[in-house]
């Protein structure tokens, strides 16, 4: 592929796949409708297109970012979204760190959409399951962008950005990441549809796998594609529901003021609180057979920040205080000034 500037500030150029273009907005990733012969004007620049050669990928004609851009956004995102895990994510090396923002960023955009405080149920499901069909499908940002359309005012962000931080994710483990989002926004929709009554501990067990255990599995299987890293997935399961249950115990107010309970029937704190000290355990015994390095790490300080905040509760406090975070991420990451 080549790009050269002409005469009167025009370029030229032939198409291939992706081009790359220079406008006044500087270089940036377009995609072009399949079927055009030239392109003459783009982003207000004008162009002497020669023909395109080869199939060229439908696109909206919006410019696309570049992996560096959409890293930037999606660090820009996760310090918007969640402070437990910024600073873990933010830690891991290169490709490591693209694939768990990616997997991260995609599983908080389906939560967003079923924590929504304002949706109709029904809209929340129709939305959740159609993520779920549509990112199984080979081609889906347009069937993305034409689901979320109806409700953009409505929904964050993170939620309408589905489709970059798919694109973020390195090729050899989208696939992966895409399975686990499918299922989870399937489950999440059942869950919308049960309106969230949980009876039993096994109840419980069942709702906190779907919507945090499963995503300790897609981190397994991320450590193994990135280094051949070998974890326990029946305890990678306990980490993810142990924070989860932490979540629980920490929003409980709120989510009575919404309606929804998450304590099996007859539970009170000391119930949840001995859940999740369980869970917790096996979540120790889990990143104990980790090796010190950057997967070590991650897991390490969320963890360490769900022990805190449950021996806060413990201590009538109604959160971790923020001295405390940054004491504790202070400590696991050396870095005395966090």
């Amino acid at each position: 592929m080549t790009v050269k500037r002409i005469a009167g500030g025009n370029f030229q150029f032939t198409a291939i796949a992706e081009l790359e273009v220079f406008s006044h907005c500087g270089m940036q990733n377009l995609k072009y409708p399949a079927g055009c012969d030239t392109l003459n004007k783009i982003q207000g620049s004008d162009f002497a297109g020669k023909p395109a050669q080869g199939n060229i990928r439908i696109w909206s004609g919006q410019p696309v970012n570049t992996t560096k851009d959409f890293m930037k956004d999606a660090m820009e995102m996760l310090a918007l979204t969640s402070r437990t895990f910024l600073i873990p994510i933010n830690g891991l090396v290169p490709g490591l760190k693209e694939a768990v923002a990616s997997a991260y960023l995609c599983m908080r955009a389906i939560d967003e959409i079923e924590d929504h405080p304002d949706l109709p149920s029904d809209v929340k499901v129709s939305l959740l399951t159609g993520i779920g069909t549509i990112v199984r499908e080979p081609s889906r940002s347009d069937a993305l962008q034409s689901l979320f359309h109806p409700y953009r005012e409505q929904l964050p962000a993170v939620s309408v950005r589905l489709n970059d931080w798919i694109e973020l994710c390195p090729s050899t483990i989208t696939d992966r990441v895409l399975q686990s989002t499918a299922q989870m926004a399937e489950q999440m929709a059942e869950w919308v549809e049960r309106e969230w009554h949980i009876r039993t501990e096994d109840d419980l067990d069942h709702y906190t796998y779907c919507v945090a255990g499963a995503v300790g599995e897609l981190l397994t299987d991320l450590w193994m594609w990135y280094d051949g890293t070998a974890t326990d997935r029946t305890k990678a399961v306990a980490f993810g529901r142990g924070l989860q249950a932490v979540n629980i115990l920490l929003n409980r107010n709120d989510d009575q003021t919404r309606g929804v309970a998450f304590f099996p029937d007859g539970w009170g704190m000391e119930e949840m609180v001995a859940y999740t000290r369980k869970n917790l355990r096996q979540a120790d015994e889990y990143i104990a057979a980790i090796p010190p390095g950057p997967v070590y790490q991650f897991c390490s300080i969320p963890l360490a920040l769900a022990h805190g905040s449950l021996n806060a509760l413990a201590a009538g406090e109604s959160k971790l205080r923020r001295s405390d975070v940054l004491e504790i991420v202070g400590r696991l990451t050396g870095d005395t000034k966090s």
